[in-house]
């Protein structure tokens, strides 16, 4: 997957395909497998981007189209205005995870699964705070230390705690693990990050399980505080 941003010039109709281009240059591929907006941004309107989305997949250039970071009515303007020209909306990719659920509040989730959209969550582990590695001795590095303090990585403990206890409860699963599986269990599609061989693994084992009706709920009632 590639994708374009219209910062800080680029925000016309036919650079959208150009960039498309130029991404395919440097990925040495003839196609890509999604092609996405990666901000909706004026003067180009959603229903114009949209357009130029359909312009790269008429031209062969994409397999699917997908957008990032819109909100439920720039989602539906989009899927419209490809409709009308016989191409589906793959994707939106948004920021989603425990300690981020807002798309759960603001009729996005609900609209994705309705329209058969898929809700890409990225961050879905709170840039590493909802891994357990990270407490108020143990502070993250760069500018997550500035976000991310002792107070709040205090307050996050007892959800922490909850999601090693239920990950004990399914083979011993770890605080990552449960948090990938909650978004699976809602119909997204998590992209963690990963920076060596072990973290890739870890990532993959929050796959070929799922967590009960009563953990999910459990996990939503300890993370709605944040």
């Amino acid at each position: 997957a590639t994708k374009y941003d219209p910062r800080p010039w680029r925000r016309w109709e036919r650079c959208v395909v150009y960039a498309g281009r130029r991404s395919l240059k440097r990925l040495r591929m003839q196609k890509v497998d999604l092609y996405q907006i990666h901000w909706p941004m004026p003067p180009l309107s959603i229903e114009r981007m949209a357009e130029a989305l359909a312009d790269m997949f008429d031209m062969g250039l994409t397999r699917a189209v997908g957008v990032s970071n819109y909100n439920e009515r720039q989602m539906h303007l989009t899927y419209e205005a490809l409709s009308k020209r016989g191409i589906s909306l793959a994707s939106n990719q948004v920021e989603y995870s425990l300690l981020h659920r807002e798309v759960e509040k603001n009729g996005l989730l609900r609209a994705c699964r309705e329209l058969g959209v898929t809700l890409i969550a990225y961050s879905p582990l709170a840039q590493g705070l909802l891994t357990g590695k990270y407490t108020s001795q143990i502070l993250p590095t760069g500018r997550r230390r500035i976000y991310y303090g002792a107070n709040l990585l205090a307050e996050v403990q007892p959800l922490i705690q909850l999601m090693r206890e239920i990950g004990q409860a399914n083979g011993g699963k770890s605080p990552a693990q449960v948090a990938l599986n909650y978004l699976i269990c809602k119909g997204a599609l998590p992209i963690p990050g990963a920076k060596n061989e072990c973290q890739v693994r870890e990532n993959a084992s929050a796959l070929g399980w799922r967590l009960t009706d009563q953990e999910v709920e459990a996990l939503e009632e300890a993370s709605s505080r944040y």
